[in-house]
């Protein structure tokens, strides 16, 4: 599978507070992909979706699409794991002639007109039962507080800093800055970090993802096909996704410990590449925490040796590692794994500007729940030789 499919077409909404529909975002994200790669509407013959928490969009948008003749079609929820199990699919699909052009579609519009931002995943924060209404009264409610307590675990275990965890946010400001598609782009400081309110600590405002609304599709076809398109290819090199839970299980401390372990290996084995070949990194942020714990899990740093990892800023645009280019979900834009996916995909083609970083390996993360879902794919400018 390594190189046998390739990225040719992406579709990137306007982003933020743009009061439309998820099925309409998501009609435009298609058609932004389509003309990125040349292709009429009638040459696609494969559509996965994924919806957001609003979960406005389904299957019904091959319907408004007016796609007549699919060879695939389905609906995908893995949550911020769904845009790279998604690519996977269609890679499979395209490399074994199931399907020929497969559109990898993510849309959401929680932020309503007039609402705070905040307002915008209220109601759909579950604790349904007992136990959930007793953590609500407490304020124990939503990935805010699961993942801030996953971060005091991590801080009480190994030392770990609301100081590191900031370089992860002040770096990624710096890379947004770069973004003319960056919802944050002004520049921002470790103090500025520091004085931002307290959400759920150890977070602060600036630790947590934005919310916006938008749409960014995929196209992905076979390696030949994407050679002789309108954008340079970027090719698969290598994927895996795996999923955990933790019912039941004191073997393992799940809030330190996702499956990207695991996955990191699979994918990198299938691309034939090491952790020395990576020269940039694209990975799931919902929250600064989750890119210091995706770095131990990938093998960057031993687990606990994040905080230290990270505080020198290798992740900034000065940095060694360059990590989330566009600004990340902490300053771009939140459309879940698609955030990641595609800006190594603009990386990938070298089409990233001023902030282009060396692109010859780009390792790239999805992760969903809490820890419990995840997809890593490899991707390059180059084939397998």
């Amino acid at each position: 599978m390594n190189s046998a499919a390739a990225v040719s077409g992406l579709g990137i909404t306007e982003m933020g507070r743009v009061y439309r529909s998820a099925p309409d975002l998501a009609a435009e994200a298609v058609g932004l992909a389509l003309d990125d790669a040349g292709l009429e509407k009638s040459e696609l013959d494969g559509l996965l979706v994924n919806a957001g928490i609003t979960q406005e969009l389904g299957l019904q948008l091959h319907i408004s699409l007016g796609l007549t003749d699919l060879n695939l079609l389905t609906f995908m929820q893995g949550y911020g794991s769904s845009a790279g199990q998604m690519i996977q699919y269609a890679a499979m699909a395209v490399a074994n002639g199931l399907a020929n052009n497969v559109a990898c579609v993510f849309a959401d519009s929680p932020l309503r007109e007039g609402q705070r931002t905040g307002a915008s995943y209220a109601g759909r924060r579950g604790g349904g039962d007992a136990m959930g209404a007793l953590h609500g009264l407490y304020g124990f409610v939503g990935a805010n507080a699961m993942f801030a307590m996953a971060a005091q675990r991590h801080m009480g275990l190994y030392g770990t800093t609301n100081d590191q965890l900031g370089q992860i946010a002040v770096g990624q400001r710096q890379w947004a800055g770069m973004n003319q598609r960056a919802t944050k782009r002004e520049p921002m400081t470790i103090d500025d970090y520091h004085a931002s309110p307290w959400v759920f600590e150890p977070f602060h405002v600036l630790d947590c993802c934005l919310v916006s609304n938008g749409g960014v599709c995929v196209i992905v076809t076979s390696a030949e096909r994407a050679r002789d398109g309108q954008q340079p290819p970027v090719y698969l090199r290598g994927f895996a996704q795996g999923h955990q839970h933790d019912t039941g299980r004191a073997d393992k401390d799940y809030a330190i410990c996702g499956p990207g372990e695991r996955v990191s290996k699979a994918a990198m084995s299938m691309a034939d590449v090491t952790l020395d070949d990576v020269t940039q990194c694209q990975l799931y942020d919902c929250y600064t925490y989750t890119v210091l714990d995706t770095l131990e899990d990938y093998g960057f740093c031993e687990k606990g040796e994040g905080g230290a990892f990270v505080e020198d800023g290798k992740l900034a645009p000065a940095g060694s590692l360059p990590t989330n280019t566009g600004g990340g979900e902490l300053s771009s834009y939140y459309m879940w794994g698609m955030t990641p996916v595609s800006e190594a995909v603009i990386q990938g083609r070298g089409q990233g500007g001023e902030r282009q970083a060396t692109n010859d390996v780009i390792l790239c993360s999805g992760n969903g729940g809490m820890l419990n879902y995840h997809s890593t794919l490899v991707l390059s400018p180059e084939a397998a030789s």
